[in-house]
């Protein structure tokens, strides 16, 4: 059985896919057509495109209009509208506006005011959504799927390699993962978990023979100001970031359930880990003290 492995950048992070198939030729045209889709998700919801359908979206969210979306993306809006109820509003892309108040190369705290300013204008509860028909009601929002896309480009990857009849297999994108089934020879993937406080150091290794992992944390993007570090990761009912979990990882069937569950634990603060637990994920979580916990760190 050939083994085969690519390498690319997407959606800002660089990624990787590596497939066992009968020869290296059918496993080339396999990881082609699943980085395709990739770039397929990446133009169609980028907030950098001008030309992209999420642009679109956002510019009859400026204005408080309406418009019609298709299937795939009323998909993603009702995965959203569950992943805002499920975590009592603290999960919500229309918060995105908050990068306006953070600019983490300034090495400067935003002003109070400008803060709840963006804060008017963000809320899912601002937003009526009676599929397929999406409404804006309060003019100057925007919406931002990041945190979900990059996940569900994983899951729809690693779909269209099994539907090509591919069964040993992994796609990681930027440190979201999904397995296709076990290596070639039967033995799981080892996949490590970044350490969030130390660079190039692994917190763990984990051996997996199925489902994915996803990970969330406040050290991709963050400042220092006077001994304080400013994650990525903003609350959009304050407009701050978390200041509690540094790291949280989750293993799932599918990527995007890990990648938006390990976000929620993020923004839920020190009641975080309970809410993990309460979830019944094996998940992994490291706060900003250095303590860890979670059934993944029992291994």
């Amino acid at each position: 059985m050939a083994f085969y492995q690519c390498g690319f950048k997407a959606m800002g992070t660089p990624c990787d896919i590596q497939l066992f198939a009968k020869t290296q030729a059918q496993a080339k045209q396999v990881a082609d057509s699943a980085i395709a889709d990739i770039a397929r998700l990446e133009a169609r919801y980028s907030r950098y495109r001008p030309d992209s359908f999420l642009s679109a979206m956002n510019r009859v969210a400026a204005s408080g209009g309406s418009i019609e979306v298709d299937p795939e993306t009323a998909g993603l809006l009702d995965y959203a509208a569950t992943c805002y109820q499920q975590s009592d509003g603290l999960f919500d892309i229309s918060s995105g506006l908050l990068r306006k108040a953070w600019r983490f190369d300034t090495g400067k705290l935003p002003e109070e005011q400008t803060i709840a300013e963006l804060l008017a204008h963000i809320g899912w509860q601002h937003v009526r959504w009676h599929k397929p028909i999406l409404t804006f009601t309060v003019p100057g929002m925007e919406l931002d799927f990041g945190g979900i896309v990059k996940e569900y480009a994983v899951d729809r990857a690693a779909a269209l390699c099994t539907v090509q009849g591919i069964r040993h297999g992994v796609v990681n994108l930027g440190g979201d993962i999904k397995i296709i089934g076990p290596r070639a020879d039967g033995t799981p993937w080892r996949i490590g978990i970044r350490h969030p406080r130390q660079q190039d150091a692994l917190l763990d290794t984990l051996s997996l023979h199925q489902g994915a992992l996803a990970s969330s944390g406040d050290y991709e993007r963050c400042v220092m100001i006077d001994g304080i570090r400013y994650g990525h990761i903003l609350n959009p009912k304050t407009g701050w970031p978390v200041r509690h979990l540094a790291a949280v990882s989750v293993v799932s069937e599918f990527c995007v359930i890990g990648g938006s569950a390990a976000t929620i634990a993020m923004l839920k603060e020190d009641q975080g880990p309970a809410w993990l637990a309460a979830l019944g994920l094996p998940h992994y979580w490291f706060d900003v003290e250095g303590n860890a916990g979670g059934p993944l760190l029992a291994g």
